[in-house]
């Protein structure tokens, strides 16, 4: 299970990483684009910005919901087994 919510951390981490990685590659290389005002005269910097902090928290809900998912299935494996924490 440890093995698992590592895989599953590492892929989301990717994600998040080619989204930021595409924020500073604009930034680096093309700033007259993250200077355009696409959306109530608010600049794409900032918009792109306020993105990737939704983006960010929306990932680590999801993290927490897939790893949640496995905790809760081995206790009610556990449960119905009649396993508790702490036994052999």
């Amino acid at each position: 299970m440890v093995k698992r919510n590592a895989a599953i951390g590492m892929v989301l981490f990717i994600v998040y990483l080619v989204l930021y990685g595409g924020f500073v590659f604009l930034n680096a290389f093309s700033a007259e684009t993250m200077e355009s005002t696409p959306l109530w005269g608010i600049n794409l910097a900032v918009l792109y910005g306020f993105g990737l902090i939704i983006a960010a928290f929306i990932l680590a809900l999801l993290y927490g919901a897939l790893c949640r998912g496995s905790d809760d299935a081995a206790d009610t494996n556990d449960a119905l087994s009649g396993n508790e924490e702490g036994q052999s």
